[in-house]
């Protein structure tokens, strides 16, 4: 934001409520001026304790609304993001009314558009934490839809863990530029509430603008299908996290594109069909991606053949490796999925007993990402978490004035979801953010959903020492803790997800065809079967080499696995002694 249009107005309410120094409601017609001259869309109101005592925001936007174009947006962070650390809140709240003008046109045409069309059901949309919410709350937070995407992704792993029966699970989303890692513990992600987006260097936590959201907490890397492969000063293969991205994108793309990526150096590999790409819609110029990895990646190091594809896709897959290990570095889990064979291998070498067949799931293809998604939504919970920064020591607990903080939360979040629960019983979820006095990190610790009394804070700050120590490896004796942040989450309740059952072997459908494939389990080019993926019934199993196609993807079974379909039509790849 440029720094002649923030401006300042004078007041201060102390962290208790007093005020210190009043509002100067005079300030507020020359701010107006301002603004008008600037012809400004949006204002973001924040003051430094505002996330405890609102009233100076709430009346300045009073103040103001006459005074500006009736189209202009204006928000104020004790309704953005009511918690402590105002830059954050601030940043939250700038974020959100720089969006909305924009989120909320969009919105309001397509449900325009859906009426028009003779639909008239309920438009939910997801939020970054993974729940959903309705048309109207979505237009009035626009910012917590930044990661609404990644986020269904997460879900739907989770949801695929349920019916699987798998406690524990890796979820891994690769895009075009950046690939997505997500730890599942029974069919539920970590969760986080801060975020950073519009980084400046993507990997370089701390380079972009600070939000105070609901996130499901992902590991991000900058290596999805367009990533650029080169070879640096020092003689070695570097990967992303630059991309190519859909304009000209990758060389075999035949769009102008001259860097080699991800996408060539797989199609170089034999793991994608260049006549059968996107369905067959778009032709890709195998002979092109060659010439690029020879050029830029294998004359600098004297590789032929097939090593300059290879190399792109070894560095590639290790830094996705590399990237899976940061969230199961604290819990250490025995058993964990992922979407990539490779990836699996490499990451579970030295954690898993060589004799455990280690095993990993493929969802039904893209359709499952389509339509499946589409009806799984349908079922979803539909939830709404407000969160509020109000300091409660645990050593004496103020359960009154805790209770009535946390029974206005629940009235406000309820008010959120209820127009669309149509007699939904509800669900509730209560965490408050404790740490030891004098800290500035927090950890979550779960709230009894009944009324608390102070006997309570007792019990909190045992649960969240265990948890402290679980995390840090150590309790901090005759320090005193506090709760900061309560997380109050009110939510429909899902149904049950169906769970797979055991199947009756039987024989794999002929192969419809054979593909030369670079192999990194036998480390040599091979001819592998082509399976069709709706030719397999459930029971069906195959070992590697092979290949399993269909309209959208292929799934690559190496060498070192046998894959099998389960009865909800999963493919279920189980590494191999």
């Amino acid at each position: 934001m440029p720094r002649p249009l923030r401006l300042c107005v004078r007041e201060r309410i102390s962290a208790s409520g007093d005020v210190l120094i009043p509002l100067d409601e005079s300030a507020i017609p020359v701010i107006a001026e301002k603004l008008n001259e600037a012809n400004v869309g949006a204002v973001a109101i924040g003051f430094i304790h505002a996330y405890a005592h609102d009233d100076h925001e709430k009346r300045v936007r009073e103040l103001l609304r006459p005074l500006l174009s009736p189209h202009v947006t204006i928000c104020i962070s004790s309704e953005v993001a009511p918690e402590i650390r105002e830059f954050e809140r601030f940043s939250t709240t700038v974020a959100n009314a720089y969006v909305r003008p924009l989120m909320a046109g969009y919105l309001e045409r397509l449900k325009h558009g859906l009426a028009a069309m003779g639909l008239d059901a309920p438009l939910f949309l997801m939020m970054s934490g993974g729940g959903l919410t309705m048309l109207g709350t979505a237009t009035r937070f626009p910012i917590r839809l930044v990661e609404s995407g990644p986020a269904g992704g997460a879900i739907l792993a989770g949801e695929i863990a349920a019916e699987c029966a798998l406690p524990d699970v890796l979820s891994f989303d690769m895009g075009g530029t950046t690939a997505k890692i997500c730890l599942l513990t029974n069919g539920e992600p970590e969760r986080a509430r801060k975020f950073e987006i519009a980084r400046a260097y993507r990997d370089m936590k701390g380079s972009g603008i600070p939000v105070r959201i609901p996130v499901i907490e992902m590991v991000e890397i900058g290596a999805g299908g367009g990533s650029i492969a080169r070879v640096d000063k020092l003689g070695r293969i570097t990967v992303g996290p630059d991309s190519a991205g859909s304009t000209p994108g990758p060389v075999s793309y035949g769009q102008g594109g001259t860097e080699p990526t991800v996408t060539d150096a797989n199609l170089a590999l034999g793991k994608i069909d260049p006549a059968y790409f996107a369905g067959g819609k778009i032709a890709l110029a195998e002979d092109a991606a060659r010439y690029a990895l020879q050029r830029q990646i294998g004359d600098p190091l004297d590789l032929k053949d097939h090593w300059p594809a290879a190399g792109v896709a070894e560095i590639v897959e290790e830094n996705m490796a590399n990237a899976a290990r940061v969230p199961c570095h604290r819990t250490r889990p025995r058993h964990r999925r992922l979407h990539h064979d490779r990836l699996w291998r490499r990451r579970t070498a030295s954690r898993l007993p060589p004799r455990r067949q280690d095993r990993h799931l493929e969802n039904r293809g893209s359709a499952r990402c389509g339509r499946g998604f589409r009806d799984w939504l349908s079922a979803r919970a539909i939830s709404y978490e407000i969160t509020r920064s109000a300091a409660a020591s645990l050593e004496d607990l103020d359960a009154k004035r805790v209770n009535a903080l946390l029974a206005q939360m629940r009235a406000d979040a309820t008010a959120v979801v209820a127009p669309a629960l149509r007699g939904k019983k509800l669900n509730t979820r209560i965490v408050a953010d404790c740490r030891y006095v004098g800290q500035g990190h927090e950890i979550g610790v779960s709230v009894p959903l009944r009324i608390l009394s102070e006997k309570d804070g007792a019990k909190l700050k045992a649960e969240f020492e265990r948890l402290y120590q679980e995390v840090y490896g150590l309790r901090i004796p005759n320090q005193e803790a506090e709760a900061i942040t309560w997380s109050v989450t009110i939510s429909s309740q899902a149904p049950r997800p169906k769970k797979a059952g055991k199947t009756s072997a039987a024989k794999p459908a002929a192969p419809r065809s054979k593909r030369r494939i670079y192999d990194a389990a036998l480390g040599k080019t091979v001819q592998a079967p082509v399976y069709w993926r709706f030719d397999l019934k459930p029971g069906a199993a195959l070992k590697g080499p092979a290949i399993i196609a269909e309209h959208e993807t292929s799934t690559v079974v190496a060498a070192n696995f046998r894959a099998r379909i389960n009865s909800l039509g999963y493919i279920v790849m189980e590494k191999t002694r």
